[in-house]
């Protein structure tokens, strides 16, 4: 027991009159920080990350692995170790970086392709919303629309060419 009672300290008073003494609960915690006021989190960027031993030129790569074949994008040409080690079956667009002496990370994420023989451009995108279609090829607008990347109700088809009459798709519904 202590003779001589405990004094309150400035910092004690102050949260006790404004009323915030306690304020680990529920109902005093201020609402920003309460859980769903940050909104939605973004979506998983990869489908597989591992890291693989592998004797490979240079620092970084990017490329597509396809049923077949490997579409280098930025990188060396000897990357098929590290396309080996994902494991995901094709198609798959592939990051990977060095992460030191002869280790590197790898990222991977499924992805559609759809053959669009004939198409003009590298960028397609084709917007329906409410049956009216607008179809821009490298950004400018153009009349008609691409059969293969209509979809049903409102949507956002992007086609991105990977190689010759290759593209890579993604929709969205509106």
């Amino acid at each position: 027991m202590r003779l001589w009672p405990r004094r309150e300290t400035l910092n004690e008073r102050l949260l006790r009159k404004g009323g915030l003494a306690g304020a680990d609960d529920e109902a005093t915690r201020p609402p920003w920080d309460k859980v769903g006021i940050h909104g939605v989190s973004r979506p998983a960027e990869w489908d597989a990350v591992t890291t693989v031993p592998a004797d490979v030129r240079g620092d970084a790569a990017r490329f597509v692995v396809l049923e077949d074949t490997i579409v280098i994008e930025d990188g060396p040409d000897d990357v098929e170790p590290l396309a080996d080690a994902v494991p995901l079956e094709p198609p798959f667009r592939v990051e990977a970086r060095r992460a030191g002496d002869g280790l590197w990370a790898i990222g991977a994420r499924r992805i559609e392709v759809a053959r669009l023989p004939g198409q003009e451009g590298d960028e397609l995108e084709l917007v329906s919303r409410q049956g009216f279609r607008e179809l821009t090829v490298d950004g400018s607008r153009v009349f008609g629309t691409v059969p293969a990347l209509e979809r049903e109700g409102d949507y956002v088809v992007r086609a991105s060419r990977i190689d010759d009459d290759l593209f890579e798709v993604d929709a969205a519904p509106l």
